[in-house]
């Protein structure tokens, strides 16, 4: 049963969630505050944490800049606020996905599902993917550059992998999408912009010209590096 840990300071509605996943095959741990939220990640080490942006004291953001300094666990966050640079913003600091509340508690399983698929997925071809200066595992879900690792979060491997599978060809930005499933239509470009350029960052590609990810000015991108043969 997979494991998952709200933060939330609804805990009427988050107790009706919690049973609701139930049928679902997810357990739903609950936590009302930040503080308490940041002591249960660290007991029970979930598989995916719901984050809600608007918490007393510390906001969700806060949190999850937090989190990113010591996890790359699949971050959902919550938002009631409608505005399209909050749900840009929960992206740029590493959520993986978010949802506006008031939610279908159905489409809420859907999303959950579709990140813990792409977490735990294994590919059966060749697990490894090697270019001149990144190396990339599809099963450890790990990545190295020049022989040291970068910590990626999910959505970042995972769009990596998109570009690094399709090596010297150009990826528009609704190829990407159609591989990144969950994340609202009301951004789509925007996210996949700001996705990739904090990719770049992290894989030290904001360099130009670039080493990994070119940029193909009104369409899309394509992965540069040269495919090193197998061993």
């Amino acid at each position: 049963m997979a494991k998952v840990l709200l933060i939330d300071d609804d805990r009427k509605h988050s107790e009706l969630l919690k049973n609701y996943l139930k049928q679902f095959g997810i357990s739903l741990e609950c936590a009302g505050d930040s503080e308490e939220g940041l002591r249960k990640l660290s007991r029970i080490d979930p598989d995916l944490l719901l984050l809600d942006v608007m918490l007393p004291g510390r906001d969700g953001f806060d949190i999850c800049r937090e989190v990113r300094k010591k996890s790359q666990i699949p971050i959902i966050m919550l938002t009631a606020r409608g505005d399209v640079v909050d749900r840009v913003s929960g992206l740029e600091i590493g959520a993986d996905d978010y949802i506006g509340k008031p939610f279908e508690p159905r489409e809420l399983v859907a999303r959950i599902q579709s990140l813990l698929r792409r977490t735990t997925a294994t590919d059966s071809r060749d697990p490894m993917l090697r270019f001149e200066g990144i190396e990339i595992d599809r099963d450890a879900k790990v990545v190295h550059v020049d022989g040291n690792r970068v910590e990626l979060t999910s959505m970042e491997f995972e769009l990596l992998l998109v570009l690094a599978s399709r090596a010297g060809k150009k990826v528009s930005r609704d190829e990407i999408l159609n591989q990144l499933r969950g994340i609202d239509a009301a951004i789509l470009t925007r996210a996949v912009d700001i996705m990739v350029s904090r990719l770049r960052q992290k894989i030290g590609d904001s360099v130009k010209p670039p080493r990994f990810i070119q940029t193909v000015w009104g369409t899309g991108y394509a992965f540069v590096a040269r495919r090193l043969a197998d061993d």
